[in-house]
């Protein structure tokens, strides 16, 4: 059965148009809404068709206890991360990209260099899931050699879950902060420690209004990230 047509300028207008959003509105989308989502990403390519995605998704009060949890733990700077992760270590060409990140990202929200309350106020703003009524935690089996393997499908799935919110009028933001603190999440959900939590999407109603939401990072172009042989 051959694949039907698909508008091009459908698809190009959902990627460009996807971005992280950093202020959501509290009105909660459907169930009905979220399990739609869910069955697009769950048509995510997947090596051998592994599917390794676990995907926990909390609301309400579930989300509000952790949310709560989170926090504690954030203001104690009690970090338990599955997976070690080192800004320094992406330097070269990659130093200059999230440094240049982090100085527009920070002039959206209004904070100066010299600003440490800012800046420390934003940060404060993933603890608090940028007030999304939604997040889904993404875990992974724990496979030792093949979790590269497995974490190239988990960005699959991420990256299909984050479209088909756009596409459908909602959006998202991943968040490798919330990782920071998988045994909390593991212990709230009672997840088994055999599972890893590789990132969360937090998700819903963009506010439209909120001036954070219209900051977009650059990205490189073509030429600088492909190259073409013939």
């Amino acid at each position: 059965m051959r694949n039907k047509p698909m508008s091009t300028l459908d698809f190009a207008t959902t990627v460009r148009e996807r971005h992280s959003v950093r202020q959501f509105l509290p009105t909660p989308m459907t169930n009905a809404q979220i399990r739609e989502v869910a069955e697009d990403a769950r048509r995510s390519p997947s090596s051998t068709n592994t599917q390794p995605w676990s995907v926990h998704i909390v609301s309400g009060e579930t989300l509000a206890r952790l949310k709560k949890r989170i926090m504690e733990k954030f203001e104690q700077g009690e970090l338990c991360p599955d997976f070690a992760y080192d800004q320094s270590k992406f330097d070269g060409i990659y130093e200059p990209r999230w440094r240049e990140f982090y100085k527009e990202m920070f002039a959206a929200n209004g904070v100066t260099r010299d600003d440490s309350e800012g800046r420390k106020k934003i940060t404060r703003r993933n603890a608090e899931f940028y007030d999304a009524p939604h997040a889904a935690f993404l875990f992974m089996p724990d496979v030792g050699d093949g979790n590269v393997n497995a974490a190239s499908d988990m960005g699959m799935y991420s990256q299909t879950f984050l479209l088909s919110l756009t596409a459908r009028g909602f959006g998202g933001i991943p968040m490798l902060f919330l990782a920071f603190f998988a045994d909390v999440v593991r212990e709230e959900l009672g997840i088994s420690p055999d599972f890893k939590l590789l990132h969360a999407i937090a998700f819903g109603y963009p506010d439209q209004d909120a001036a954070i939401n219209q900051f977009r990072s650059k990205r490189a172009s073509v030429d600088e990230t492909v190259t073409f042989y013939e």
